[in-house]
């Protein structure tokens, strides 16, 4: 057995994200863990059935595979199942990741898709998975402009799921690629959803969280591009609505970056600043209820969002909007614990009127 055969072996047999099979790996190598644990494994048969599926299959050390894949480690793809003319390398070294809610509004969707054509625009591709809501209108978004998306699944690449999206899987894998790291033929599986929310941020350079529940896929994806290093952005909505409560969390925890435009999330994905990106650190630029909590914000210690909503009298989701709005304008910093104060940038100058 080849390691090409041990990894495809494995990938079939065992479950993305397996502790004991990384550490198995780790210390043996991935043809000895093959041979202990998919010894009797038809490879030929998996070569065959992505054969019909039209699919190739991806793996580390070929000419396709995207290095930053490298950053997920232990967690890292055994191989990956590809469909689609692009190539996946080069789709993914200019690529941005937008993900949201499954139950978007219109005005996630409007957003999406306008913010989507802009990264055409600017020579990026999106990367998405395919679902219901932000993510379909992050790939109908980017295909209107005439751009190139690469959709990541939690089934089999010959598998379409949700079935009314066939035809827009089938347009993605026309000018870009369905990906999964699981072999054809492969359904569904509620574990799956997780698992590859870890390889939509890895093959991009920064998330765009549009819109996302308090508790949802949305922020696992958000919290696994963090993990690793990645830019997070989220578009923070309405604090009345619930699929803004994600965003405003993941902001009010510093987790996520606001994002305004296409301009700051394009900015996140190169390095560089937005023309529009300078803080605004002029008071009178607040309006009262990010005055009341900048009041309440120490110079020092921290404070959590629940402690300045006691103080203040406000509802913790209007103390979570204007904290975001706070931290965009330059006068407020968070750090990973969700602990809040002035930043140290205005901390002299927060009381002078």
């Amino acid at each position: 057995m080849n390691e090409r055969s041990a990894r495809i072996a494995l990938a079939c047999v065992t479950r993305p994200q397996d502790a004991a099979v990384a550490a198995a790996i780790r210390e043996q190598g991935v043809i000895a863990v093959a041979e202990q644990r998919a010894k009797n494994f038809d490879v030929d048969s998996i070569m065959a059935a992505t054969q019909r599926a039209g699919a190739r299959i991806v793996m580390p050390g070929d000419l396709e595979w995207p290095t930053q894949l490298n950053d997920l480690d232990d967690e890292a793809p055994l191989a990956l199942w590809v469909v689609g003319d692009a190539d996946l390398r080069l789709l993914a070294v200019r690529s941005i990741a937008v993900v949201g809610a499954r139950a978007s509004t219109s005005y996630g969707e409007t957003v999406c898709r306008r913010w989507c054509g802009e990264f055409e625009e600017a020579g990026f591709s999106v990367v998405s998975g395919g679902a219901y809501g932000i993510d379909a209108a992050a790939h109908r978004g980017i295909l209107d402009a005439g751009g190139v998306t690469a959709c990541v699944l939690a089934c089999g690449v010959d598998v379409a799921y949700p079935r009314a999206h066939e035809g827009l899987l089938a347009r993605i894998a026309d000018g870009g690629v369905l990906i999964s790291e699981a072999p054809p033929g492969t359904q569904v599986r509620r574990h799956a959803f997780l698992s590859r929310n870890r390889i939509i941020p890895a093959l991009t350079r920064a998330t765009l969280v549009v819109e996302a529940a308090a508790r949802s896929g949305t922020m696992s994806t958000a919290r696994h591009a963090e993990s690793i290093g990645r830019p997070v952005l989220a578009v923070p909505g309405p604090v009345s609505a619930v699929m803004s409560h994600g965003c405003l969390d993941l902001i009010a925890a510093g987790t996520a970056r606001v994002a305004r435009d296409a301009a700051d999330v394009l900015a996140a994905a190169t390095g560089k600043s937005a023309e529009h990106s300078a803080p605004t650190r002029d008071l009178d630029a607040l309006d009262q209820v990010q005055r009341v909590v900048l009041e309440e914000l120490p110079r020092r210690s921290r404070v959590s969002p629940s402690q300045i909503a006691l103080r203040a009298g406000l509802p913790i989701p209007v103390v979570l909007a204007a904290l975001g709005a706070l931290r965009s304008r330059g006068w407020a910093e968070c750090d990973s614990s969700g602990g809040w104060r002035v930043s140290r940038l205005d901390a002299a100058t927060k009381l002078q009127r």
